[in-house]
């Protein structure tokens, strides 16, 4: 069965990006150690765009479907949405309210290649 990936597309203004980035260091290690979880990646924009990217890759479609409904993915955006409140963060999507839109693309792996260590 080959992997799937949920591309997160997150809409952040300029002025979130470093707190978008900050409330995910935070968050380090809440996902990694999921069932089934076998990748992340947030992606910055180098090219003049809002749009943020959180890539993670999963062994499975229903290994991400069990992960959404954890207590560890519940845990996790209720308090990046409580510490956004408590520090005035201006009302969106995405994690933490840092984001003003987000959508989802799901992907499955057709074909893959990795970085080889010397």
């Amino acid at each position: 069965m080959p992997s799937v990936v949920k591309i997160n597309v997150l809409t952040v203004p300029d002025e979130m990006r470093t707190e978008l980035e900050r409330r995910f260091a935070n968050r380090a290690g809440m996902v990694e150690s999921s069932d089934g979880f076998e990748w992340f990646e947030l992606l910055r924009p180098l090219d003049g765009t809002d749009r943020y990217l959180v890539y993670t890759r999963w062994r499975s479609e229903e290994d991400f479907q069990n992960w959404q409904q954890s207590q560890a993915f519940q845990s996790g955006h209720a308090q990046a949405s409580a510490q956004a409140s408590a520090e005035g963060a201006p009302r969106g999507h995405g994690h933490g309210q840092a984001a003003t839109g987000s959508e989802l693309w799901s992907f499955e792996v057709v074909e893959s290649t990795g970085h080889k260590q010397a």
